[in-house]
């Protein structure tokens, strides 16, 4: 199910990402859902959850690197 906000984020997510990576999570999962509606699209048994969480991880990654801190923090 897509999310209105970062609040409706799992808090796995919301604990260990900041404001702006919870964003990007948000609207790539969004994007991602909407994309993976048909079981065609997807790689092998997963729901379409599942594929939405693998692209909203993906985008974050892009975006920010996990630190020896085991923060996230933006990549330079």
């Amino acid at each position: 199910m897509p999310y209105d906000s970062i609040d409706e984020l799992p808090e796995a997510v919301q604990k260990v990402l900041p404001k702006h990576a919870q964003d990007i999570y948000k609207e790539a999962f969004n994007s991602a859902f909407q994309q993976y509606r048909s079981p065609q699209d997807r790689r092998g048994d997963e729901s379409r959850e599942q594929a939405a969480h693998k692209v909203a991880w993906a985008a974050v990654k892009d975006k920010y690197t996990k630190g020896d801190d085991d923060r996230w923090h933006p990549k330079k």
